[in-house]
């Protein structure tokens, strides 16, 4: 005998109980004021979303339709992926376990100071790139918030520190709503966009702030990345030209790559 059709399960629940929907639902109503509501529910919650706080099995809570609105829930999300991501470039830089100082004193003031140079460089192209597509997103109508994949997170947080390589999805900014191929469109092209706008008023800005520094005599002095402290003096200049760098380069690849029509926003 053929068993239930799965794709009955995105209409009504299995009647039978000895099997289990598997179909992962969303249910979104559009309320008087004009605001999407949007009920998710899953049953994944290990152990890493527990004690990041995440609980994905919690609906999204309902905003009063603002545009420039984020839920404790997004706000949780958000840090937690800057955070992952990071560590994961402060591990690429220091070269993870097998760079030749690991796990000596050099080693950790070397990550200690390279986190904060990608939370600057990096940071604001990753936030800001998702809340491009948040925001327009909104803009049309949708419910829009980001949500951070553990597993992306954790993927990349070891590969980067077994390796010293970044890949990682830190996670993407769901949408739900209805919205016309041109708008969906907008909703896609906002974050790259945002990247390219940062990284054209990144190169005027960059250049203003090692020429008023004295930071520009070294640009493509060859120092190794990440290599602050020498002889006990921290080299704040390098730490403003590889800020740079990394501004332009992260803008540069996170703008390309999200060109690519593959995978959530």
């Amino acid at each position: 005998m053929a068993g239930r059709d799965r794709r009955a399960d995105i209409l009504d629940n299995n009647p039978f109980p000895e099997s289990r929907n598997r179909i992962h639902r969303v249910h979104a109503h559009r309320a008087s004021d004009g605001t999407i509501h949007v009920d998710a529910k899953t049953n994944t919650n290990s152990l890493f979303s527990q004690i990041m706080g995440l609980h994905s099995q919690q609906p999204a809570k309902h905003h009063t339709g603002k545009l420039w609105h984020f839920s404790d829930v997004e706000k949780q999300h958000l840090l937690l992926a800057t955070a992952a991501f990071t560590l994961a470039l402060g591990f690429m830089i220091t070269g993870g376990l097998w760079h030749e100082n690991f796990g000596t004193t050099t080693w950790v003031v070397q990550l200690l100071l390279t986190m904060p140079v990608m939370l600057l460089a990096v940071g604001p192209a990753f936030l800001l790139h998702e809340i491009g597509h948040k925001i327009v997103a909104k803009k049309n109508g949708c419910w829009a918030e980001f949500r951070a994949d553990p597993k992306g997170l954790r993927f990349g947080i070891f590969i980067s520190f077994f390796l010293g390589v970044l890949f990682m999805a830190p996670g993407a900014v769901m949408v739900a709503g209805l919205v016309t191929r041109r708008q969906n469109g907008h909703i896609a092209i906002a974050g790259p966009l945002v990247n390219l706008g940062l990284f054209v008023i990144g190169i005027p800005i960059w250049a203003l702030i090692l020429g008023l520094s004295g930071a520009y005599d070294y640009v493509g002095t060859g120092g190794d990345y990440g290599n602050y402290l020498v002889d006990g003096s921290l080299i704040w200049q390098q730490m403003l030209v590889d800020a740079g760098i990394f501004w332009l380069s992260a803008n540069i690849i996170l703008g390309l790559f999200n060109m690519i029509p593959w995978g959530p926003l």
